[in-house]
């Protein structure tokens, strides 16, 4: 990383620090090329020492960014998806901060006598007490109850501090999400400036989720050089490298014992298709609801009838309707194994225009340990890239495009470590070190000198 002249700001030089910086769903491969073409020159500091890292599976900003936080996977802080369902009622919502069931890394480094600060790291709503300061991130609905302590409610609202940018336009008016995106940019900094000068921290978090707000209606425009929002994107893009840059600039300044972390939490490719996995089952006859589809909304489980097999969660999280699991659930404990393979071998034959959609099914062993295994989906879906998992109660077609143009991928995930050194960036990768997200989390621990993190604790029923 190219040094900048120092700024003012200066603490002891004993105080180990380590500051991370998020960059929701940016590929690698992305990276490269807005270094290479001058777009983000900021961003061309890290990009030479970079490396790719995978993405937790299914690959969703809340499993990903709480493996980050915890350092553990989501059979230990159970978060496996978005959404939740409730096993007697069938009723859903969002997971959110209440629901992560072991320790973050937040949590660990105040036993350990260190001080964090976080702004805008996604699942970390509602806020709640750490040994620090708090600015919560996706999905954040209130900011007085996402901050802590709860002074800096009002100190942010006062400054204009915008949660998160307003995306149910996005598909119609791009140039209103790109508005929008201008102004979470600018409520970034104005968190910075506020949390970071006195220094007073061990650990800073920053996390900028633009990136994936842009590349999920406007991919397109971002790859395509002759797309008519191609220039806008980019200028958006210089603007959210600026503030990259504002921040390597503070890291720069600081004393050494130091250390830096930027990673993404997912990669991202162009849309092919979204592929509603719920839709699949119907047409297998294996999911059924009292009502038809059109009459349902997008995520009301609670009209699934005792005659259904199996049915999703999004996106790809495959759930048998077990009789031991589920209130209405039919189907017994013998019947799961070739219940199982009928699903893996049926979904493996998909295809979309000749193309198969599914690169692997995994079962739930074979992702995931820990106390939370016996809340985990019984199979999580794996695409070929392109291919948009979707899991609602509402659609009867498969296939669709519904205003988006880009997509998560597991792979192409962006990671940089300032101790790696060149010529060698993948060398964590390689001493396996850093693989997939939540090692990035270790690391963190590692830093400071803390153990292996404990199990789970306070057990919530999923």
């Amino acid at each position: 990383m190219t040094l900048r002249s120092p700024m003012p700001e200066s603490s002891p030089p004993s105080t180990p620090r380590l500051v991370v910086l998020g960059l929701d769903g940016l590929p690698l491969s992305l990276a490269r090329r807005l270094a290479a073409e001058g777009t983000c020159p900021n961003l061309g500091r890290l990009v030479d020492r970079a490396c790719s890292i995978e993405a937790e599976l299914p690959e969703l900003s809340p499993v990903n960014w709480t493996s980050f936080m915890t350092g553990t996977g989501p059979g230990e802080h159970g978060i496996f998806g978005f959404t939740r369902i409730h096993a007697q009622t069938y009723e859903m919502g969002l997971t959110n901060f209440t629901h992560v069931q072991t320790p973050t890394i937040f949590d660990r480094l105040g036993d350990a006598g260190f001080t964090s600060r976080s702004i805008n790291l996604p699942n970390t709503y509602p806020a709640r007490p750490i040994k620090g300061m708090m600015v919560s991130g996706f999905v954040a609905e209130e900011l007085h109850r996402a901050v802590f302590p709860p002074m800096l409610a009002a100190m942010l609202g006062g400054r204009g501090y915008l949660l998160e940018a307003d995306t149910t336009r996005a598909a119609q008016e791009p140039l209103h999400l790109l508005a929008e995106l201008r102004r979470t940019i600018e409520s970034r900094r104005t968190a910075l400036n506020m949390l970071w000068p006195d220094l007073a921290w061990n650990c800073f978090v920053f996390v900028l989720t633009e990136t994936d707000r842009l590349f999920h209606f406007l991919f397109d425009a971002v790859e395509d050089a002759s797309h008519p929002l191609h220039r806008p994107c980019m200028e958006l893009l210089t603007e959210w490298d600026v503030l990259i840059g504002e921040l390597l600039d503070r890291y720069e300044a600081l004393p050494e014992p130091k250390r830096l972390l930027a990673l993404a939490d997912h990669g991202f490719t162009r849309l092919v298709t979204e592929v509603d996995v719920n839709a699949l089952f119907r047409d297998m006859g294996l999911l059924h609801t009292a009502l038809p589809p059109e009459a349902c909304d997008d995520l009301d489980a609670t009209g699934i009838t005792p005659a259904t097999k199996a049915f999703a969660l999004d996106p790809g999280r495959i759930y048998l309707h077990r009789r031991d699991r589920f209130a209405r659930g039919c189907v017994e404990a013998a019947e799961a194994a070739s219940l199982t393979q009928r699903l893996r071998t049926a979904l493996m034959e998909v295809r979309h225009q000749g193309r198969p959609v599914f690169k692997a099914i995994h079962t739930a062993d074979a992702l995931y340990s820990g106390p939370l295994r016996p809340y985990a989906p019984d199979l999580v879906c794996e695409t070929h890239p392109g291919f948009d998992l979707k899991a609602k109660f509402n659609r009867r077609d498969v296939f669709g495009t519904f205003g988006r143009t880009g997509t998560h991928t597991v792979h192409d995930v962006f990671f940089f470590d300032s101790l790696s050194a060149p010529p060698d960036p993948a060398s964590l990768l390689r001493n396996g070190r850093v693989a997939r997200v939540r090692d990035a989390g270790k690391e963190i621990l590692r830093w400071f000198g803390i153990a292996d993190t404990p199990e789970s604790q306070n057990l919530l029923l999923i």
